[in-house]
């Protein structure tokens, strides 16, 4: 019988949700010596009524669970168990952790991972920083997981990625429904760098209740959880509600006052969330887990007086005006002296030198 089957047995049988799966685990050890047990002893375990004890001693394997197990095997998918050393150690000690998690990838039962979560609707600040921030994580051994959705999602595996590091994406539905189709390639992408998960069959689709049961997943899995660009009817702040429900550390990136999609986040910092600006931000709480770099925004703040002292007075008069979110090049002009011909050059100038970046739209930002 293959190993797997008592598995989705046991998470097939009526009325035995994640909570009551995790207590029978704790008290057997194994799925198969549940079916075993007797009803004296199923009635011990803290939750089981006399409903749920019949259904495990009269439970016959339904035909969609060998189907299942059969997609598993002929698609070489991997299922990792509650009882396998390579199970997210951190996720085993929320309440009600999923029974397993059908794996494309690997997964090296390391602790050392950052949530990182935020608007499917970013913006060019938002991705860049994410971007930015989850490269610097990486660089420290720091895994990144998300959801793999549009927006800040996909900006934290691609920076993870850029920083050739650890990156495992949780989706809301099954790995054969991948959610969204345009992030395929990043799909693939993520699993020869780490993993896509999911406690959902393969064939589930990515329905709207799915998103909200496997955020508890991002934020277990993770000794912390950043949200970067939430409004305040985001769904990453269940994300960072459940990171605080199991006592993990909360961080929030601040955005501009005057943007409606970070007003989420400011909400956060205001309950206690800490306020980060760079990856020491992060590090700085967990250096039971990983060796804080040395003064990053020291070396950060040295890099940028270098480079602006680089610079010539008109591009420096040009840099100053600037900021990280994109301006249309008609309010540039009207906040400088330059004539449009005369600032296209300068900000083309400090693109070639990587402190501007152009955006569609004739838009300019600091890069």
């Amino acid at each position: 019988m293959d190993k797997l089957l008592p598995w989705f047995c046991l998470k097939s049988v009526a009325g035995i949700g994640n909570h009551l799966f995790k207590r029978l685990i704790k008290r057997f050890n194994l799925p198969e010596l549940v079916f075993q047990a007797s009803a004296e002893e199923l009635a011990q375990v803290e939750g089981m009524s006399a409903r749920q004890v019949a259904a495990i001693q009269n439970f016959k394997t339904p035909d969609r669970v060998k189907r299942e197990l059969a997609q598993v095997n002929q698609k070489k998918i991997n299922i990792t168990t509650l009882a396998d050393p390579l199970y997210p150690p951190l996720l085993r000690e929320i309440p009600d952790p999923p029974p397993y998690l059908y794996v494309y990838g690997n997964l090296d039962g390391s602790p050392k991972n950052i949530a990182v979560v935020g608007s499917r609707n970013a913006t060019d600040y938002g991705i860049s920083t994410t971007q930015r921030l989850c490269a610097d994580l990486s660089t420290f051994g720091i895994t990144i997981i998300s959801g793999m959705a549009l927006g800040i999602d996909t900006a934290a595996h691609q920076g993870a990625l850029a920083g050739r590091g650890k990156t495992i994406a949780v989706l809301g539905s099954g790995l054969d429904k991948i959610y969204p189709s345009e992030n395929l390639n990043l799909f693939n992408r993520i699993s020869e760098r780490g993993a896509v998960i999911s406690e959902f069959a393969l064939n589930t689709a990515p329905e709207a209740h799915n998103f909200p049961i496997r955020n508890r997943i991002i934020s277990g899995m993770s000794l912390g959880t950043v949200v970067v660009e939430a409004t305040k009817k985001s769904g990453s702040l269940i994300t960072a509600r459940l990171a605080a429900e199991q006592n993990r550390e909360v961080f929030a990136v601040p955005g501009s006052i005057q943007s409606f999609k970070s007003t989420g986040t400011h909400t956060l910092i205001k309950q206690g969330a800490k306020l980060v600006e760079n990856a020491q931000d992060v590090l700085e709480e967990l250096t039971a887990f990983v060796d804080a770099p040395k003064l990053i925004k020291d070396q950060d703040s040295n890099r940028t007086t270098q480079n602006l002292s680089l610079l010539t007075p008109e591009e420096l008069a040009v840099h100053k005006v600037l900021s990280p979110y994109p301006e249309h090049i008609d309010t540039i002009v009207r906040k400088t002296t330059f004539e449009p011909g005369k600032l296209l050059s300068i900000l083309l100038q400090l693109e070639l030198n990587g402190m501007v970046k152009q955006l569609p739209g004739k838009r300019f930002a600091l890069n």
